[in-house]
């Protein structure tokens, strides 16, 4: 999972953690390591349950006040 979006960063997935949250028996979040200095730089989500990654948030500010974020919460839009 994530591998489009780690290499976007222009590294290497590094998977630290996958955590299953929601009892499922499934990982739902991943925190991955892009640039080899052993700490998180993009974390996904799989909003809907599918083992399909929905979110990825790709940046934080200093401030940790916005975030730069990929995906459609497993929630795409409708068009007419």
């Amino acid at each position: 999972m994530g591998e489009d979006e780690a290499g976007a960063q222009g590294g290497e997935r590094h998977e630290l953690m996958a955590k299953d949250t929601n009892g499922d028996g499934k990982a739902d979040v991943w925190f991955l390591d892009t640039d080899g200095d052993g700490k998180p730089d993009v974390l996904q989500f799989d909003t809907d349950g599918d083992g399909e990654v929905d979110v990825t948030i790709l940046d934080v500010d200093d401030d940790g006040n916005t975030a730069t974020v990929q995906g459609d919460g497993g929630y795409p839009a409708h068009k007419d």
